[in-house]
């Protein structure tokens, strides 16, 4: 399956600790045609470094694991949705947790879309992609400073 006409493919900045998660991820992405350009943290406070960095491009997309060192998805998740620089970014929560507090939690925190893993292609591409009909041609870019 390739990527449908008339959606385009995203700057995505996948947050993921574990590498195999990571490429598979990846993999995914950009065989679909979802992603033109995907850039990896291994955590929240290396993500959240790259979004406040001014020289880097702002993705189109976050693609975030909650389950990471340091600083992890929760509370990555909670930064982003409350700063006025980046609460636009639409965020794709893709971990392990079924637990109700945290699905309830990342949505209550604005998260776009929640999947499992181990995720099935087909249901993670239906949430990118919802994103993509609903949010990013509706969303306004909101400049670097």
């Amino acid at each position: 399956m390739t990527n449908p006409a008339g959606e385009r493919p995203y700057d995505v900045l996948l947050v993921e600790d574990d590498n195999a998660d990571a490429l598979l991820i990846e993999e995914a992405l950009l065989d679909q045609g979802l992603a033109r350009d995907l850039t990896r943290a291994e955590d929240g406070v290396v993500a959240l470094e790259y979004l406040r960095d001014p020289s880097r491009p702002r993705p189109d997309l976050i693609v975030l694991d909650l389950n990471m060192p340091r600083m992890n998805g929760r509370e990555l998740l909670a930064v982003i949705k409350h700063d006025e620089a980046l609460r636009a970014i639409p965020v794709v929560v893709l971990t392990t947790s079924h637990a109700p507090d945290d699905v309830r939690g990342a949505y209550g925190d604005h998260a776009n879309a929640y999947v499992n893993k181990p995720v099935a292609l087909d249901d993670f591409t239906r949430a990118v992609q919802g994103i993509d009909a609903f949010f990013l041609e509706t969303a306004v870019r909101v400049p670097r400073p």
